[in-house]
Parts: structure tokens; C-alpha cells; sequence
């Protein structure tokens, strides 16, 4: 099953904890993790359903490809984390 983390410095802002999911894509796990934690998904996708511009995801290491669907599938041992992105020049 699918693990989901949230970094730290999210959690700062919505405690969140580690969410073991039965979902096979980014999305669907977001979901999942959303529906137990309803003000997590505020936080982390924008009023269209994407992921907000300065958050990250990471599906066992690799950057997402679909910022806006997020429909990049996960493995059954997956672990899918959500970052503050880091910016600037």
C-alpha cells in the first residue's frame, strides 16, 4: 500500500501524519489523505484542484510529472512525499 509523508514544514502548519493508502495514483492518494484531514487539501492543492506553485511531490524519489492532473501512478510500496518547493534566482 501506498505511504504518503508530508514534509515537516507542512505539518508545521496542518499536523499531518503518515498515510498508508489504497490508491494508485498521486492523486487519488492526495485524496484519500484530504479525507481524513480536510484542511490538508487548502494547504496543498489551489481553488482549481493543482498543486499549489510553491509544494513539491516526489513519488519514491522522483519529481512528479503531472503538476496538474496528478495523475502519476504510484506502486503498491510507493512512498509519495509532499515538499515545500524551494525558489528564487
Amino acid at each position: 500500500m501506498p505511504r504518503i509523508v508530508f514534509a515537516p514544514a507542512i505539518q508545521r502548519h496542518v499536523p499531518s501524519p503518515v498515510h498508508d493508502v489504497d490508491a494508485s495514483t498521486v492523486g487519488a492518494a492526495l485524496g484519500l489523505a484530504f479525507a481524513a484531514l480536510p484542511a490538508l487539501r487548502g494547504y496543498i492543492l489551489d481553488d482549481q484542484g493543482r498543486l499549489r506553485l510553491h509544494l513539491a511531490v516526489f513519488v519514491d524519489g522522483i519529481a512528479i510529472h503531472d503538476r496538474h492532473r496528478l495523475s502519476d501512478p504510484v506502486g503498491t510500496t510507493s512512498e509519495i512525499y509532499v515538499v515545500q518547493a524551494l525558489s528564487g534566482g
